[in-house]
């Protein structure tokens, strides 16, 4: 299919607004979830900006050992990962046109994110049992981003789907990534629904 054409948001323009817009609130959040964790190793005491209460807490979701899986940061992934998102909404603005190896990859790229979000969640809610802020304006963007991304591709042939599932996407792929933001909020909601009827 040709980007000119599909639902508004896989098309050419469209999906560039849709990566700039969740590209760069999940880069912003990322950032200073990575200065809030530099300040934490300069002062061990020192009070992040989302540190709300015991269950909203920056700097006690930073203690845990999930949030640096891989020996460092999980936020400097972000960092690194969303700077490619904001790239590449603006090369696409810019009349950029990425073959089809470059889709495929980004996918891949988005999917493993998704992956390790719903990971993040889950410790978060069933596990730790803290909310961090600014995590969840990265998993709300990365709800919308997976969801549409994958959608976008399935339309255009990146990745082969039969009609019925193309024609599906096209119409309700908003309302699937709109859902699976409220399944998100709905599981905050009610995880911590003790915390929320004692306040």
């Amino acid at each position: 299919m040709d980007t000119a054409t599909g639902p508004g948001f896989a098309r050419q323009r469209g999906f560039a607004v849709l990566l700039l817009v969740t590209g760069i609130f999940s880069w912003f959040a990322a950032s200073l979830l990575v200065l809030e964790r530099l300040a934490l190793f300069k002062n061990p005491n020192h009070v992040t900006a989302c540190d709300v209460n015991p269950w909203i807490s920056c700097g006690a979701v930073m203690e845990t050992p999930q949030a640096a899986v891989f020996g460092f940061p999980n936020p400097l992934i972000g960092v690194v990962a969303f700077a490619v998102v904001i790239t590449t909404g603006v090369a696409m603005l810019a009349g950029a046109q990425f073959a089809r190896w470059y889709w495929i990859g980004m996918q891949a790229g988005v999917t493993l994110g998704m992956a390790f979000i719903v990971w993040l969640w889950f410790q978060a809610l069933f596990v730790i049992h803290v909310l961090c802020p600014y995590c969840m304006v990265v998993w709300a963007m990365m709800s919308f981003l997976f969801v549409l991304l994958t959608a976008r591709n399935v339309i255009h042939g990146v990745i082969p789907a039969p009609t019925k599932v193309t024609r599906f996407l096209t119409d309700w792929a908003w309302a699937l990534a709109t859902l699976l933001v409220v399944a998100c909020a709905a599981s905050i909601f009610f995880s911590f629904i003790g915390v929320f009827s004692a306040a």
